[in-house]
């Protein structure tokens, strides 16, 4: 599975009601096999297992500069790459990763012009580095198919220990976006529903927004697999409160208020689908098929919060594949979205 694959850098800069069930439960099948395939041999364990961990910040890079900060939590020392605000603003967001998040950079930084996007806009991206296969979440114990030493929790480094960390560089803890594709993207809705005195917006491009569709969970099991040998009952056991509270269908009304930006494409290759090897052609039929569950499950999503009564913007491309470029385009187009929401 390839949801939020890093690929290696490019530089060095940082109805009827049953037919419609049967179809969506082939498609969901169809996209765990695909899950199942290793698309990327990047980093299975992040590296914050390792190091002893740093405590308060002593320097601080120049206002629109970049840094890489060392961050203590639970998890051990974790990295997080920030690029600073030009003017000193402290607004933040939040560009969470997708499952093959590598243990060395975010691949915000540079699989995207995220940095150039925002450089004018005095706001802080914070890039937290690592979280394979986590889903940003909280989980009940280790993950025993990979021999993980210690305990997911990144939902509480993301509320509590990383806002209380920047907070000694001048970002604020109650003014801030949370971004997220593929795997973030329920997890951005997520920060945005249950913490909302941090998070005043929430985007949310490609994810899987309906995680009691049917096939979801094994398919989650699947591509879990194939990036780390994650379990994902280590996350959290079938249909228990753990993981009800992750799923975007059931915390939907929590979103209400919330400003949101959600997207997805069709599937159909675009501009940024130029295959020219075997391989090219393998892994873009892969982000096709990806693509077409995510739109599946943030369709059924829109309809949730429309029977809600909740507004969101939505954009659903007419071609698009689950890559990074797509999701590059999404985030300039949430970009005024995202700004209105920091400084309105």
């Amino acid at each position: 599975m390839r949801f939020g694959r890093a690929a290696a850098p490019r530089g060095t800069g940082p109805v009827r009601r049953n037919s419609q069930r049967g179809w969506r439960t082939r498609v969901l099948a169809l996209g765990a096999a695909a899950f199942a395939l290793p698309l990327a041999a990047n980093a299975a364990y992040p590296a914050v297992t390792s190091a002893a961990p740093i405590h308060s910040p002593v320097h601080r890079a120049p206002a629109a500069g970049f840094e890489e900060l060392m961050v203590p939590s639970s998890m051990g020392p974790v990295k997080v790459q920030a690029q600073w605000a030009k003017n000193g603003g402290s607004a933040a967001i939040y560009l969470l990763d997708g499952l093959r998040a590598l243990d060395d950079r975010n691949a915000w930084s540079f699989e995207t012009n995220a940095g150039e996007m925002f450089a004018n806009d005095n706001v802080n991206l914070i890039m937290p580095v690592g979280g394979q296969s986590s889903w940003y979440a909280d989980w009940v114990k280790a993950s025993n198919t990979n021999g993980q030493k210690y305990t997911y929790k990144w939902e509480t480094f993301l509320t509590d220990e990383l806002p209380r960390f920047l907070e000694g560089y001048g970002v604020s803890r109650t003014n801030n976006a949370a971004v997220g594709l593929s795997m973030s993207a329920p997890a951005a809705l997520r920060m945005a529903a249950l913490h909302r005195d941090q998070f005043k917006h929430a985007s949310a491009f490609s994810g899987p927004l309906n995680w009691g569709a049917p096939g979801m969970r094994e398919a989650m099991r699947a591509m879990m697999l194939s990036a780390g040998r994650y379990n994902v009952d280590s996350m959290a056991a079938p249909w228990s409160p753990q993981w009800l509270r992750m799923d975007p269908y059931v915390f939907a009304p929590e979103l209400r208020g919330v400003p949101l930006y959600i997207s997805a494409a069709s599937g159909l290759p675009g501009e940024f689908d130029r295959p020219n090897s075997a391989v090219g052609a393998f892994h873009t039929s892969t982000a096709m098929g990806i693509e077409a569950i995510a739109l599946v499950t943030t369709r059924s999503f829109q309809r949730r919060l429309n029977s809600l009564g909740i507004p969101a913007v939505y954009d659903f491309p007419a071609r698009g594949t689950h890559t990074w470029k797509y999701w590059e385009e999404q985030l300039g187009k949430a970009r005024p979205h995202i700004l209105n929401a920091l400084h309105g």
